[in-house]
């Protein structure tokens, strides 16, 4: 008897212990959710368009720049970028792809139909030309937007792109590790997993989703730190972006290779050699193909390019403002709609 009463003086307070640190916990995740889903439901506007409705935001003054985010993003993702960018002169163009946050899924949510939506989306905003900044899966979409649509650019910027790249014969295309696909099937379907992953295996969604080595964030300022924290968090709402990032899991994984050859717009490439998404051969592949590309290789700091920062915003800066004779804000008068895929309104 006495024994089962020292169990219970025990066991009760435990249990009040794991109820209230439950209740701190969901109480934690609803206030930053809710944080969350009030950032992405402010700040942009939607463009109806050929391709349907498109979400996107505009930051800065100057010639304009047209953000293609990559997996997990949409316009803030897209606005992290951009006004750093604003800073140094430019007008930040960001929009939300296919299947993140209030631009809709359609049926044919190819790289070269998503192209098709950026050359729309610059006619809804009356926008004659715009230097584009591809990010990782938002590359397709970028390289697809030059040879579909090229006199709408007058340059392309492809950072640690998801490309074509060749393999030896008989080796097989690379498949995600299972550990990814262990996410995509759970925490990836969950905001509140998703959440309760940031604060509990931080380190493995560094080295898995965002694809850099936890080990890069050693000896870097905290201002990098903090970007790359922020690029996690700002995944949330992540169920306001399964859609995209499915269908970018669906292009990416079978992408054939493209007329690179015949891109005759100014081109700059940017990698990293220990990115764990493997683009810096993809990188230094494609740069070798496009005409006149100019790749440049960094050695470490991952998928985010962490430590890189400035320098690669001022490679970007000096690379845009000598071609900036050719970014136009206006549309001129009587000029030819493109023609593509996307041929009426609506969501596909």
């Amino acid at each position: 008897m006495a024994s089962t009463r020292v169990g219970l003086a025990v066991l009760v307070p435990v249990g009040f212990l794991v109820v209230g640190l439950g209740g701190l916990t969901y109480n934690r995740y609803r206030r930053d959710i809710n944080q969350a889903r009030a950032r992405v439901s402010t700040g942009s506007h939607i463009a109806q368009t050929r391709c349907g409705p498109i979400e996107y935001a505009l930051f800065g003054d100057g010639p304009p720049v047209l953000i293609v985010h990559g997996s997990g993003g949409g316009f803030d993702q897209g606005l992290d970028f951009a006004r750093e960018l604003a800073d140094r002169g430019f007008r930040a163009i960001a929009m939300s792809r296919f299947g993140y946050l209030r631009t809709p899924l359609p049926a044919d949510a190819s790289a070269a139909a998503q192209a098709d939506a950026h050359a729309y989306l610059l006619d809804a905003l009356q926008i004659q030309r715009a230097a584009v900044i591809g990010i990782s899966a938002g590359v397709p979409s970028s390289l697809q937007l030059a040879l579909r649509h090229a006199t709408r650019c007058t340059a392309i910027v492809l950072l640690v792109p998801a490309a074509y790249v060749p393999r030896p014969a008989g080796q097989p295309a690379t498949s995600s590790p299972g550990l990814v696909q262990v996410l995509f099937a759970t925490v990836l379907r969950s905001d509140f997993l998703f959440w309760l992953a940031t604060k509990v295996a931080r380190p493995t969604l560094i080295r898995t989703i965002l694809a850099t080595p936890p080990e890069a964030l050693a000896g870097v300022g905290t201002d990098e730190q903090a970007r790359l924290l922020q690029v996690l968090h700002h995944l949330l709402p992540i169920s306001q972006r399964q859609q995209g990032l499915m269908n970018d899991a669906a292009v990416v994984s079978s992408l054939p290779r493209y007329e690179l050859e015949r891109i005759a717009v100014p081109t700059l490439i940017i990698s990293v050699a220990d990115d764990l998404f493997g683009t810096f051969e993809r990188a230094r592949y494609t740069a070798q193909q496009i005409p006149g590309a100019r790749f440049i290789g960094y050695t470490s700091g991952g998928h985010l390019w962490v430590g890189h920062q400035q320098d690669v915003l001022a490679e970007i800066t000096a690379f845009l403002k000598e071609r900036r004779s050719g970014m136009v804000n206006v549309v001129s008068e009587g000029q030819a709609e493109p023609r593509g895929r996307c041929s009426r309104g609506g969501a596909g």
